[in-house]
């Protein structure tokens, strides 16, 4: 995921390179280097070759379902025609197909796009916001063919969310990431059921019934966005897409482009960056205005946000990358404090103040 430590790289083999790149008709093949971004559990290569600089990524296997791969090549599509910034497709050798499957593994190659990762500035993050809401706006008028399956569900009163907190209470308590620390751990799950209970109820009473449901992008961060002169140059990742509320991909990334993190978790801060926090929900606005219910609600989606982000890795392995389980859930515990207890000031957020100062510094 994108704000914790992730999990070791997994790579191509050299065989597998020279069928997949085959399918292409990319002319000779100057390089191919290893571009280590993005989930570590979907490899990428960099290639140059006689036509251009393109990007080979091979599926995670969770997400490596042809339909699923053909509706966010859609819904790419669709974006692409309505002048949104995506890296492009690249189609096989017959110009038939945009992705090849083979033994069992899916893959795209897409043109490469030199831009640079987010720096953290309150202009960036205000486009960021921006682009988001052009993205719901393009969905909106997105058709897939009845017979193509859309993926549902996403962090918001989740009972997986709450399902896997109980299995690290249960039987993760005896793994090697929680020795001695089983009564403490025992602690921080109740903690985190409630309080992922409190903010589920707190954004289905403030914002659901004035959401709209379209495709979202369920995704969106930091690292799958690329930007240029503070500007949004390109969306990547498409993998997550599914339909939901258009207000779930808000809370998403305002907690996303607020977090502070880097390093050991235990040293990292309670609060957001609220100014990063207010230039991303002025971006959005700027093009899709959000309701007061709206606003009031992003705060617990943050918290459910936070919560969910954590809880798949912890259950599957009993860390987070290279952090121990506990120690993500005692970091989360102490920022889930702070968002409880400031959401009343965060949802108190000035939209025209934050726009006035975030456009002029722009």
């Amino acid at each position: 995921m994108s704000i914790f430590e992730p999990q070791p790289r997994a790579s191509f083999d050299t065989n597998e390179l020279a069928i997949v790149l085959s399918n292409y008709d990319l002319g000779v093949i100057e390089s191919i280097t290893e571009f280590p971004r993005g989930s570590r559990l979907s490899p990428k290569v960099g290639v140059v070759a006689e036509r251009g600089k393109f990007l080979l990524k091979r599926r995670s296997t969770a997400r490596a379902h042809p339909e699923r791969v053909r509706l966010a090549h859609r819904v790419q599509a669709h974006l692409a025609a309505h002048g949104f910034p995506i890296a492009p497709i690249i189609l096989t050798r017959d110009g038939r197909h945009t992705l090849v499957q083979q033994e069992g593994n899916v893959y795209e190659l897409f043109g490469f796009v030199a831009g640079h990762a987010y720096e953290k500035t309150e202009s960036e993050t205000y486009d960021a916001g921006q682009a988001l809401a052009r993205f719901h706006i393009v969905m909106e008028t997105f058709k897939p063919p009845e017979t193509q399956p859309i993926p549902v569900g996403d962090y918001h009163d989740a009972p997986a969310i709450r399902s896997g907190l109980c299995s690290i209470g249960s039987s993760l308590s005896s793994h090697d990431s929680f020795s001695g620390d089983q009564a403490e751990l025992a602690t921080l799950v109740q903690f985190h059921l409630s309080a992922y209970d409190a903010a589920a109820e707190g954004g289905e009473a403030q914002t659901l019934p004035e959401s709209r449901e379209t495709i979202i992008h369920a995704d969106w961060h930091p690292g799958n966005l690329l930007f240029r002169k503070q500007r949004v140059l390109a969306v990547v990742d498409y993998d997550s897409v599914r339909a939901s509320e258009t207000v779930i991909d808000v809370g998403n990334g305002a907690l996303q482009f607020s977090m502070i993190a880097g390093g050991d978790p235990a040293t990292w801060p309670d609060e957001i960056d609220e100014d990063r926090f207010r230039a991303f929900l002025q971006g959005y606005a700027s093009k899709t205005p959000l309701t007061q219910n709206q606003i009031r609600a992003i705060p617990h989606l943050m918290i459910e946000a936070l919560i969910s982000e954590c809880v798949p890795p912890i259950t599957r392995t009993g860390s987070v990358g290279r952090w121990t389980g506990f120690r993500i859930l005692q970091m989360v515990r102490r920022k889930v404090t702070w968002l409880q207890a400031n959401i009343d000031r965060l949802a108190a957020i000035d939209l025209i103040s934050a726009s006035n100062d975030t456009t002029q510094s722009g």
